[in-house]
C-alpha cells in the first residue's frame, strides 16, 4: 500500500521535466478557468466588487479564499486514509496547484499584471515556491533572481520557465508526498488523514498568498 500510494509523486519527483507539462496545463486551467470553475480574473473581480473597489481589501479576501478552498480540498482528498492514497496524492497535487496558482494569478492581476504575459507566468509559478523556497533556490544558483524581477524582465526566458516548473513540481510532490507517508506510517485514521490534510494545504495556501502579495507590487492601475 505505500509503495503504491507514493509511486505517482516519485514518478513526478524522478521525472519533473513531464510533469513540468501537466504543471502549465493546471496553469491555463486556474488562469482561464473551465467549465464552471472561474479563472482568476473573474475570482479577483468577485473580490473587487465584494470589497467595494478595495484592491487592498480585495487581495486579502483572495487570500482568505483561497486558503479556505485549499483547506476544504486537503481535507476531502486526505479523507479516505491510507486506504484512499493511490488516488489521494495525484488529485490533492493537482488541486493545490490549481487552487494556489488561481489566487497568485487574481492578486496578479489586481496589482497589473497582464496574465497572458508569459514573464508574469513565469513568477505566479515561481511564488508557489514561497519566500523561503526562492531565496534558496537563489542561493544556490538554480534560479537568478525573484519572482517580480521574472515578471517585470525585458523579455521571456524559455529555459527559465522550465527550470521553475521542474523546481514547483519537485517541491510540491516532495510536500504532498510526505505529507501522506506521514498518514500511512504513523495516523491510519481517515478523519485524521482528512484533519491533516486541511492544516498542511491552508497553511501553505497562506504562506505562499502572503508572499505573493509582498512580492507583486502594483505595476499600474487595474483596467476594466
Amino acid at each position: 500500500m505505500i509503495v503504491r500510494g507514493i509511486g505517482p509523486v516519485a514518478t513526478m519527483v524522478s521525472q519533473p521535466h513531464a510533469a513540468g507539462g501537466v504543471l502549465r496545463r493546471v496553469l491555463e486551467v486556474a488562469i482561464d478557468g473551465y467549465g464552471k470553475v472561474p479563472g482568476a480574473k473573474a475570482s479577483a473581480a468577485r473580490q473587487l466588487q465584494r470589497h467595494e473597489g478595495s484592491v487592498d481589501r480585495a487581495v486579502e479576501g483572495l487570500i482568505d479564499f483561497h486558503v479556505r478552498l485549499a483547506s476544504a480540498q486537503g481535507f476531502v482528498t486526505n479523507l479516505g486514509g491510507a486506504v484512499a492514497l493511490p488516488v489521494a496524492v495525484p488529485a490533492n497535487l493537482t488541486g493545490v496547484a490549481v487552487v494556489q496558482i488561481r489566487m497568485v494569478a487574481a492578486i496578479a492581476h489586481l496589482r497589473g499584471y497582464d496574465l497572458d504575459d508569459n514573464r508574469v507566468r513565469t513568477a505566479l509559478v515561481m511564488c508557489l515556491l514561497g519566500g523561503e523556497g526562492v531565496v534558496k533556490l537563489i542561493k544556490e544558483g538554480k534560479l537568478p533572481t525573484s519572482p517580480m524581477a521574472v515578471a517585470t524582465a525585458p523579455v521571456f526566458d524559455p529555459e527559465l520557465d522550465a527550470r521553475v516548473a521542474d523546481a514547483v513540481v519537485t517541491d510540491l510532490a516532495s510536500r504532498v508526498g510526505g505529507k501522506n507517508l506521514a498518514l500511512v506510517l504513523t495516523k491510519r485514521v481517515p478523519l485524521v488523514g482528512g484533519g491533516i490534510g486541511a492544516v498542511v494545504d491552508g497553511l501553505a495556501t497562506h504562506q505562499i498568498g502572503r508572499y505573493a502579495k509582498s512580492e507583486l507590487l502594483r505595476r499600474r492601475a487595474l483596467g476594466g
